[in-house]
């Protein structure tokens, strides 16, 4: 089946993290930390996932001493822009995020780099925190490999999260915030509007 951008529809994951007996406590809310290229486009598409409570841009897989733009723009901290998601697991899945961050977030076949963005800060990467996040992401990249939807082999590293930096206050909400910056115009718009072709049932307006 072919999405509205003419490419293969990515499929929802075969296994995903199951709900305790009974479901999920009220008020239960679960963490993912994703890289997929410039944070903000990254948070732009997941502050508008249904059941997504909170997003937070900022840097992971470095030390804190350089958890820093301008340091991580070096491409010498080891950091990856990264994206921290706040999510209720009764209204929205792990491995629906993940289908959402392969989907439209970015290229997941670009290794170190996403369009001009080029530099290790700009992977492809999935921070786990439990080995279920782990178990369930490795599995789903080994299913999207042998379904083929993608060209190229994926890249993703799926790596343990040791700590995850908030960015500077001026990146949080940069896209929602500066609409009309080229940049934004360019790479992130179209990935919201993906978001609500692929995924109307998911879509919902972000306010700030």
């Amino acid at each position: 089946m072919m999405t509205t951008t003419g490419k293969r529809r990515v499929p929802a994951p075969l296994e995903d993290v199951v709900p305790p007996v009974g479901g999920w406590p009220r008020d239960t809310r679960d963490r993912a930390v994703f890289a997929g290229g410039c944070f903000w486009g990254v948070q732009s598409v997941f502050q508008r996932v249904k059941g997504v409570v909170k997003t937070t841009v900022g840097y992971s897989g470095g030390s804190a001493e350089t958890a820093n733009y301008r340091a991580v723009c070096s491409q010498e901290t080891g950091h990856a822009e990264a994206i921290e998601i706040l999510y209720d697991p009764s209204v929205v899945s792990y491995g629906t995020l993940l289908r959402v961050f392969f989907s439209v977030v970015h290229d997941p076949t670009q290794l170190n780099r996403q369009g001009a963005d080029v530099g290790a800060s700009y992977r492809s990467a999935i921070f786990y925190m439990s080995e279920e996040q782990r178990a369930i992401a490795q599995r789903y990249v080994r299913q999207l490999d042998a379904t083929g939807v993608f060209a190229k082999p994926i890249v993703t590293q799926i790596v343990p999260l040791a700590e995850f930096f908030s960015g500077e206050e001026y990146h949080q909400d940069y896209a929602m915030k500066n609409p009309h910056n080229p940049y934004i115009q360019v790479c992130d718009i179209p990935k919201i509007g993906a978001l609500k072709a692929e995924f109307p049932e998911l879509f919902e307006e972000y306010v700030g």
